[in-house]
């Protein structure tokens, strides 16, 4: 509480302020911060081994436009040295936000919840659709496909006495081979994409989705990856390690429909593209996890539940491919009702 009270120090807060820790998300650390009962902001200790810095030009710049367009969107709050961000005495990175909306949703239950999150996105892909601007805080990868079974392959070669070899490796040969006769996607225009469209990151305003919030992942790429990950997450009708995750192919159709209605920049193909994005970037993930249980690597574990890094990290894996499975059973048919 004493570095949140220097913390807190750099910006114009007048008032007393209460300081309380908010529990979604995983990269950065976020309080929500309140003057005489008033929410006034939400200050973040960015992870600077996820991010640079130079990410908060990219917000600024984004944000202004979104603002621009009359579009709802948390506003970087200068300090009182006129700064986009703080850095404290240790050298961590903070930074405050304008507050949206006054709900977060972390797991979607509805078509029609799915629907106004996904015209949201629509919204906001309009208003960057000719934004010109030069991101300065890119990751690199992050939906590369081959990047990420070349990793799962390095894994399995130079872990092969890890305990958990024998279950990943079967699961390494099936990623491959499903990889081999996945449908490849032609050239999509290049978009301005939130680029991490979990629920959580749709700030809702009663029922209705208000605002994109956690915007350090914006760069250019296409829609197949944007929708394509925002669909495998809102699909999925249980959690991320569930071996049970089924795909829900009547909130993907409902998002679909939301975001073409919505949508003034939508071009052919696109959205029967995203379908096979859904497939794909759920394989990164399978692949992502796979390796990361032979590497004993993740910032998430849950020790309460798993006995190790690998063991958590083989759950996501079989969750995941449980998820995949599924999406290869329900995309046919909600490819033809696209189509038509």
């Amino acid at each position: 509480m004493s570095e949140l009270a220097e913390v807190l120090s750099a910006w114009d807060f007048v008032g007393d302020a209460r300081v309380d820790p908010l529990t979604s998300g995983l990269i950065n650390q976020s309080f929500a911060v309140s003057v005489d009962a008033t929410p006034v902001a939400v200050v973040q200790r960015v992870n600077t081994d996820v991010f640079s810095p130079l990410v908060h030009y990219d917000i600024e710049a984004v944000t202004a436009r979104l603002a621009q367009a009359g579009l709802p969107t948390p506003r970087l709050i200068r300090t009182r040295s006129g700064s986009l961000w703080h850095t404290d005495a240790s050298g961590g990175v903070w930074r405050a936000l304008t507050p949206v909306g006054d709900r977060t949703v972390e797991r979607v239950t509805s078509p029609a919840q799915a629907a106004s999150a996904a015209a949201l996105v629509a919204r906001v892909h309009d208003a960057l659709a000719d934004f010109d601007w030069a991101f300065q805080s890119v990751r690199v990868g992050a939906q590369d496909t081959e990047r990420h079974l070349a990793n799962l392959a390095v894994a399995l070669r130079e872990h092969v006495d890890h305990p958990l070899h024998s279950q990943v490796a079967p699961l390494a040969d099936w990623l491959m081979e499903r990889w081999e006769r996945a449908e490849r996607v032609g050239e999509l225009p290049s978009r301005v994409i939130h680029g991490d469209l979990k629920i959580s990151n749709v700030r809702f305003a009663g029922e209705r989705a208000h605002a994109l919030i956690d915007l350090d992942t914006f760069a250019r790429s296409t829609l197949e990856v944007e929708l394509g990950d925002a669909l495998r997450s809102w699909c999925n009708t249980s959690s991320e390690a569930d071996p049970a995750s089924r795909f829900d192919a009547e909130i993907a159709e409902a998002a679909l429909r939301a975001y073409a209605a919505a949508s003034t920049s939508l071009r052919a193909g696109e959205v029967e593209a995203v379908l096979s994005g859904v497939a794909r970037i759920t394989l990164n993930l399978v692949a992502r996890f796979a390796a990361d249980a032979l590497q004993e690597r993740y910032f998430g574990w849950d020790a309460a539940r798993y006995s190790s890094r690998g063991a958590h990290n083989l759950a996501r894996a079989t969750g995941q491919a449980a998820l995949l499975r599924s999406v290869d059973e329900q995309v046919p048919a909600l490819r033809a009702r696209v189509r038509s």
